[in-house]
């Protein structure tokens, strides 16, 4: 006996059935581009209308329809499917496959003849960037279809739309409403499984915001660190602190901490960061993203986040300049071009009597014996004129350093 009823989804139950009932795409304006039948690969969030989208294109086709997914299915099903074509005037397949990303190169690749011959239209759905996740052979015969994150305003229209499907009201208050949304953080998917949840609970009264909180868990933050969007957030920390927007940079720390991520590897990011941006405009700033490495090492978390934030902040806030990173970058190219130039006789050592007698050291000026405690001596090798490498700026501590280096390029002998 059955005790259950078995009821497709809410989700399910409401998918759009064409074109214009896909709410929240901006591609949507290009669809007499799209609607000619071709290989697709769909990128996007969780929950934006992908798998949607492909039972349209599938449903308009006529042709025959395989819904499969990268992480339920082996290689032995896709090549069933293909075994099949030919037989029973079966001549042409449309094959959705979710999460396309999943499959390894080997899986890949055996899609290639069927795409070439015509018998094969793939539509693959993917989370990550194609342009890292899918083989080049695979991505150059199929149409890229990007998929934008749903806003508020989206995710309340479907939340319109299962009410009207179901002929009732969500029992939630206008800003349990849309904290329901926020919640959903852009997945449709998220939003409608918990929205069933709450037509299913047949409240009398309707719910705030604190009782939302408790009847439904947040959506877990959409984060791999392994993914695009670990790069895309680190990128973000990192030009927060390059263009000095400390309350932005806070945010995108946090927002990398609550996904999960190491705190060890942000602190790693705040080291270079030091370096790399800020370097010698505020030489404390290598000393505070190094402090703040330690004081994580000895307090653990949660304590030691806020060393994190310390360093963010001062990073932030401190005057920026990239020249101890151009100096290096640019000295390593010359030193590459150079090759293996002798060190001048005059600044080697000379501690045997051999080396003296063939002139090492011979020469020197030791800078402190001289006034100013500068000799003016040139250190390059005899056989390539100076260069200018290290070039501060008028700004923090590099101010200072560029006024010496210009009282020591003046008084610099020419030899």
């Amino acid at each position: 006996m059955q005790l259950f009823e078995q009821v497709a989804p809410l989700a399910d139950r409401i998918r759009p059935n064409n074109f214009d009932e896909i709410i929240g795409q901006t591609f949507l304006n290009q669809m007499p581009a799209i609607e000619n039948l071709q290989s697709l690969i769909l990128w996007g969030p969780p929950g934006s209308g992908k798998t949607s989208f492909a039972k349209i294109i599938a449903k308009q086709s006529g042709l025959h329809f395989e819904e499969t997914s990268a992480v339920m299915h082996a290689t032995a099903k896709f090549k069933s499917i293909f075994d099949e074509l030919g037989k029973d005037s079966l001549s042409k397949v449309i094959i959705l496959v979710d999460e396309i990303h999943h499959l390894n190169k080997g899986q890949q690749d055996i899609f290639l003849p069927h795409l070439e011959n015509g018998s094969l239209i793939l539509i693959g759905t993917t989370t990550e960037n194609p342009s890292f996740e899918l083989r080049p052979a695979l991505l150059s015969r199929c149409k890229v279809i990007t998929f934008d994150r749903l806003q508020l305003g989206d995710l309340d229209k479907i939340l319109q739309r299962a009410e009207n499907y179901l002929k009732k009201e969500l029992p939630l208050s206008p800003e349990a409403r849309q904290h329901l949304c926020l919640m959903a953080d852009g997945d449709a998917r998220y939003l409608l499984n918990r929205a069933e949840e709450l037509f299913a609970a047949n409240l009398s009264h309707k719910m705030d915001v604190e009782e939302l909180k408790s009847f439904s868990p947040k959506r877990a933050a959409v984060y791999d660190k392994n993914s695009e969007e670990h790069y895309n957030l680190i990128s973000a920390l990192h030009k927060s602190l390059r263009g000095s927007d400390v309350d932005a940079a806070l945010y995108w720390m946090n927002r990398m901490l609550q996904a999960g991520e190491a705190p060890l590897y942000i602190l790693r990011r705040l080291i270079r960061f030091a370096s790399e941006d800020v370097g010698m405009a505020d030489p404390n700033a290598l000393v505070q993203a190094l402090a703040a490495h330690k004081a994580y090492t000895i307090l653990g978390s949660p304590e030691g986040e806020l060393a994190i934030a310390q360093a963010v902040i001062y990073l932030a806030t401190a005057p920026k300049s990239n020249k101890v990173d151009v100096a290096y970058m640019q000295s390593s190219a010359c030193a590459k071009f150079y090759g293996s130039l002798p060190v001048p006789k005059k600044i080697r050592n000379a501690p045997t009597r051999l080396m003296k007698e063939l002139d090492y050291h011979k020469g020197y000026v030791y800078d402190h014996d001289t006034e100013n405690a500068f000799s003016g001596t040139n250190f390059f090798p005899e056989e390539m004129s100076r260069k200018k490498f290290y070039s501060p700026v008028e700004r923090g501590f590099e101010r200072e350093i560029k006024k010496r280096i210009e009282w020591w390029d003046k008084h610099r002998k020419n030899d």
